[in-house]
């Protein structure tokens, strides 16, 4: 009785089903389309070793799907033959980077760096949409002289749709075969997991409606796939115990997947992970070795050091700290000899002259704090003449009214000396590369009592507070500038602690607050063009061309790891620290749990595993934003800037202090009057 009942339940579980849609394919079993399309319950995947053998063994009016599994380096091999089977059996084919196509003259492939796809037709049924943006990754197409095309490859500026249109010159990606019941792409569209194409809802979409030509009536379920690099926790996900203090030693550790340590810090540590991803999803190193990002990173390792008890750390610490502050050129030549202008400030990067004749205050300001907070968590005090010399060397190349100016070469110093910086007058409205001096002043005058340091940053910082913000030049962006100002004012609360100096925090935090999404992101925020160095690209043929923003226009949902976000934590951390207001607290806490879910989480790319990217799309939730950042695209992930601050500020929340009360009993006034002495005039008291 029991066998003819499975029986009969086998058999209405068979007619409940219904047929299957047969599909036949031509692909290797890695690919990913085909992995996802095998979990189908409503597919029947016939296999072929070739496509004339797929064609001529097919059934009429079936589907065809041709991968091209060899890309970039060979296409996909088709013959007359091929095509004269699919067109009289009416099969509906999809073949991609094809050798030949009838009909149409096919020239050698293309890589472009540069350019995205662009949605061009109604296709897709509005998702994506006419204009949308979308990125495949290492991408190589066929040019091809046909006019129409669904997809298009195109240099376009903005965000996520092409804010200027189309320019003239495209090349078709995706199109349909005059005559025939087919589908050309270009380039290969079914490595979409492996190439990290973006972004992912749009993708699946795009493979949808792909699917939806090839076979009309069949129910595609759940084509979404996971990517291989995606957040460590979802947007409604409930984080787990301790989430804070595994994001540090996920954080720490990325540096040595990502081989940014050499030789155990003895030789220094390379400046990033660079956002170019290729065909196969990896992404290749930035290899310079710049002083901020050095010292950010031996910070970074200190305050994973002393909250995993580990020596390691702390060793690679010290040893990142000593090769380019005392056995490296940065401690040779002009910036060591005592009568030079530029003696005791700390070059940009040692890798070429470029790098080495510059210096930026900012950077060298970022890495003086790297050096505080390694000295007090290492508990040595072996770098602080190193650190008082180069805090006078840089307050007597700061000018009257407290300003710097963005950066001083090693040949203005040789013809000018240090006076003349000491003793010009100038005004740069710009926090991004004036603030974190000031910060450092204000830290300074804790230490020694020097007025100068306490009068020159205050007077740049009340000059900058009453041109807020129609008179600051903004970088990148405006949020940037706003997170930026947040330290020297939660520092100028902690030395001089006034009602205004006060309401100046308050004023900044409360703006830079607006920008945040209950989500915790900072959105980032643009201002008035004519005062961006590095706006938006406001045309297709400035996209790529320099430095920019990862935003197209306001509005767009996007948060900004490596000059924003990362500054804010640290800013917001100091300022709750410094003042006590529980609504900073909340805004802190909010944006720690942010940066703790949106941390890179691939088991299968090691080098990224642990890391943050520059951007952060949180209205996708996925990291995506504009790449048309010549050098710092959208997933570049920066080994000082980024990695450095934001593992460093989560540690010391784990270890409940702040850069200013863990470095309160810096010794570093020791030398200070010895050095004065040596570096200043007579007259300058």
């Amino acid at each position: 009785m029991w066998q003819k009942v499975k029986v009969i339940l086998f058999f209405l579980l068979c007619s409940c089903s219904g047929p299957k849609e047969i599909l036949n394919v031509c692909c290797s079993d890695s690919n990913d389309l085909i992995q996802i399309l095998q979990t189908q319950p409503k597919l029947r995947i016939q296999r072929f070793n070739s496509p004339d053998d797929a064609a001529r063994k097919a059934d009429e009016r079936q589907a065809l799907l041709i991968t091209a599994d060899q890309y970039p380096s060979n296409q996909v091999q088709l013959s007359a033959e091929f095509f004269a089977q699919i067109k009289s059996k009416k099969l509906r084919v999809y073949i991609e980077y094809p050798s030949y196509l009838p009909g149409l003259e096919l020239e050698k492939p293309v890589k472009s760096p540069v350019d995205r796809v662009v949605v061009n037709s109604s296709f897709f049924n509005s998702f994506p949409d006419s204009l949308s943006i979308l990125v495949v990754n290492g991408l190589s197409f066929i040019p091809v002289n046909q006019v129409r095309s669904h997809l298009v490859v195109a240099k376009v500026a903005g965000f996520d749709h092409a804010l200027f249109g189309l320019p003239e010159k495209t090349s078709p990606l995706l199109f349909e075969l005059p005559d025939y019941s087919a589908l050309v792409s270009t380039t290969c569209l079914s490595r979409m997991i492996t190439g990290r194409f973006a972004p992912q809802k749009e993708w699946t979409a795009v493979w949808k409606n792909i699917l939806h030509y090839l076979l009309p009536g069949a129910q595609i379920e759940n084509l979404n796939w996971n990517p291989s690099v995606r957040p460590t926790y979802g947007i409604n996900q409930t984080l787990p115990s301790g989430y804070q203090r595994k994001a540090v030693k996920s954080g720490i550790e990325w540096y040595e997947k990502a081989n940014m340590i050499v030789n155990n810090g003895k030789e220094g540590s390379y400046e990033a992970i660079m956002s170019v991803i290729d065909e196969q999803g990896a992404q290749p190193v930035g290899m310079v070795k710049r002083g901020d990002c050095i010292g950010e990173t031996a910070m970074a390792f200190a305050s994973a050091g002393a909250l995993f008890n580990n020596g390691k750390y702390r060793s690679v610490s010290t040893n990142l700290l000593d090769y380019y502050l005392v056995h490296s050129t940065a401690a040779q030549n002009e910036w060591a000899d005592s009568t030079h202008g530029a003696y005791g400030l700390i070059p940009w990067g040692i890798t070429n002259y470029a790098w080495y004749r510059a210096n930026y205050g900012d950077d060298n300001a970022r890495e003086m704090m790297g050096i505080m907070v390694s000295s007090a968590l290492n508990k040595t005090d072996q770098w602080d003449t190193i650190l008082m010399r180069c805090l006078l060397a840089q307050l007597r190349t700061t000018g009257v009214s407290g300003f710097r100016g963005d950066r001083i070469d090693l040949p203005e110093f040789t013809q000018n000396g240090w006076e003349y910086f000491f003793n010009r007058d100038i005004v740069n409205l710009a926090p991004h590369f004036e603030a974190y001096l000031w910060a450092c002043y204000l830290w300074a005058y804790d230490k020694t009592k020097y007025p100068l340091f306490l009068e020159r940053a205050v007077k740049a910082i009340e000059i900058t507070m009453k041109n807020y913000p129609d008179g600051w030049s903004w970088t990148n962006g405006l949020a940037q500038e706003k997170a930026r100002m947040l330290l020297p004012l939660a520092w100028l609360v902690r030395v001089n602690d006034t009602p205004e100096h006060r309401a100046y925090l308050k004023h900044i935090v409360g703006d830079l607050l607006q920008l945040q999404d209950s989500s915790g992101a900072i959105r980032e925020e643009i201002g008035d063009l004519k005062m961006g160095r590095f706006p938006p690209p406001q045309s297709n043929e400035a996209y790529g061309t320099n430095e920019a923003s990862l935003i197209g226009e306001n509005g767009d949902k996007v948060s900004d790891l490596l000059y924003t976000t990362n500054f804010a934590l640290l800013g917001l951390h100091e300022a709750a620290s410094a003042t006590g207001d529980p609504e900073i607290k909340t805004a802190e806490d909010k944006l720690a749990k942010f940066l703790c879910r949106i941390q890179v989480y691939s088991p299968s790319r090691s080098q990224l595993h642990g890391g943050w990217f520059r951007a952060f799309d949180f209205g996708r939730y996925e990291h995506w934003g504009c790449n048309a950042d010549q050098g710092w695209g959208a997933w570049c992930i920066e080994s000082g800037w980024t990695q450095g601050w934001i593992t460093t500020i989560l540690a010391l929340r784990e270890m409940n202090t702040s850069v200013w009360d863990l470095t309160r009993e810096s010794k570093v006034a020791v030398n200070y009057e010895q050095l004065k002495k040596k570096m200043f005039s007579v007259n300058v008291q």
